[in-house]
């Protein structure tokens, strides 16, 4: 512990009761010294006053909380100096003293203080040193439909064939890329990465197989392509689908030649490389409407891996959430931002994430810039987020009358639709054991095939 203080009587009185309650504490007579000592290391806790020349203690709270790891500051302001106190929160003060104070008050503040360093200490050990199964590479989800993508991954990831993810924009395809190339023989070969949306259908050739200098106006020195930058390797071509025909077709024979030419020369390059290949496309639909080759996609559809949106594994919100505040909590300079407090983390778990995980994470920082406590709060998320009502799906349900059983009925199944018709996965996600499930789809079924009985409802009333 160090106890920074420019009046040296009331350092001296600190540290003395301080060290009289059990803590070892060293002491600095003003910010600049103060900030010396924690940059070398082995400080848990500071104990600062604010008002002091040179460097004041916001000043060294600032440059503290910084570092990494950062110890814990508590900051003793003057009486009245509300305004000073908030500063100093915001800025990542555990907690503040206003004087005169109790020496009592403060010893507990300390303890407090020191214990959650403690914890905080053991979480980070425990996050070094376990990996846990709901982890693989970059990718977090503990859900049923999460757990089955890693199954897909592990299973895939040792053969040469080609794979195609699917899903929407936002899910994390490239990050499954990723995780089937460095679980893969190949891992220790480049993995290299190509948005086809993002890049000129002009450009896109010499992007893939490279060019001789003179190819073109611009050509000033040869340069590989993508392929044989990814010899040995694999190659990740995000948005195929949004290839023209003509570069779908050159695609498709570099693929199956396993060699490329680049622009310009007279001579092939053999490659050896596996692709992998993503779309937020049907591919089905944009060959029916003859936008995609049926030759490319048979020859890239050999293994598929389908990402679920993230409002059909909501259950895994908490956990991306958690994982991309600490991750941007450093990466912002604001390391005191360490959760969510229970509103704001119901307020994430109501809402259906259009944009998916890409939202998420942007939404997670932005709430850590807004953040003015340690835990996000629901006022700190987005408009959109924060006003959403949990409640009008049900409010629907009790407008139109339906009974219990109905609302059941109807959940079931959503929940069967929303599963592509997976009656062992919709019975995971409602907490029932199959046979229950398969009991109740019968009894829907007999319902409606069953003719209407005169004590029915008047006609005109939908049965639900």
């Amino acid at each position: 512990m160090l106890v920074v203080e420019d009046d040296q009587a009331m350092r001296e009185l600190l540290a003395e009761s301080l060290i009289d309650d059990g803590f070892s504490v060293e002491t600095a007579g003003d910010g600049r010294t103060g900030i010396t000592r924690v940059r070398e290391g082995g400080i848990d806790l500071v104990i600062s006053d604010v008002r002091m020349p040179d460097v004041d203690g916001l000043d060294l709270l600032r440059e503290v909380r910084a570092g990494h790891p950062a110890p814990h500051v508590i900051t003793i302001t003057a009486f009245g100096s509300i305004e000073t106190a908030k500063r100093a929160i915001k800025l990542g003060a555990y907690d503040y003293i206003t004087k005169p104070f109790e020496i009592d008050k403060l010893l507990v503040v300390a303890r407090n203080a020191l214990g959650e360093r403690a914890l905080q200490g053991e979480v980070e050990s425990l996050r070094k040193t376990i990996v846990p199964a709901d982890r693989m590479g970059e990718l977090l989800g503990k859900s049923v439909r999460m757990q089955e993508v890693f199954d897909l991954v592990e299973r895939f990831a040792p053969s040469p064939a080609p794979v195609l993810i699917t899903g929407e924009s936002g899910t994390g395809k490239e990050l499954v890329a990723k995780a089937i190339h460095f679980q893969s023989p190949r891992k220790g070969a480049p993995f290299v990465a190509m948005n086809c949306a993002a890049i000129p259908d002009s450009l896109i050739e010499s992007e893939l197989f490279g060019h001789k200098r003179g190819a073109f106006t611009d050509a000033r020195a040869d340069r590989d392509g993508l392929f044989v930058q990814a010899d040995g390797g694999t190659l990740f071509l995000d948005e195929i689908g949004e290839l023209s025909l003509g570069m779908q077709a050159k695609l498709l024979r570099a693929i199956q030649e396993r060699e490329v030419r680049p622009l310009g020369s007279s001579k092939t390059e053999r490659v050896d490389l596996r692709i992998v290949a993503a779309t937020n496309r049907d591919l089905d639909r944009r060959i029916a409407e003859g936008f995609f080759r049926s030759d490319l996609f048979y020859r890239l559809n050999v293994l598929v891996i389908a990402l679920p949106p993230l409002r059909a594994r909501l259950e895994d919100v908490p956990l991306l959430a958690e994982h991309f505040l600490i991750k941007c909590a450093g990466r912002v300079n604001r390391p005191h931002v360490r959760g969510f407090d229970p509103g704001a983390a119901r307020a994430l778990m109501d809402y259906d994430w259009p944009g998916n995980v890409r939202e998420l994470e942007n939404v997670v920082e932005r709430a850590v810039l807004y953040a003015e406590k340690d835990l996000v709060a629901a006022v700190d998320l987005p408009q959109q987020i924060k006003e959403r009502k949990p409640s009008d799906a049900l409010s629907s349900a009790v407008a139109r009358g339906l009974t219990l059983a109905e609302l059941e009925r109807e959940y079931i199944l959503q929940v069967l639709a929303a599963e592509g018709g997976n009656k062992t996965r919709a019975a995971q996600r409602l907490g029932l054991d199959r046979k229950t499930l398969y009991r109740k789809l019968e009894e829907y079924a007999r319902a409606e095939s069953a003719p209407p009985r005169k004590s029915d409802a008047p006609a005109g009333e939908a049965d639900s």
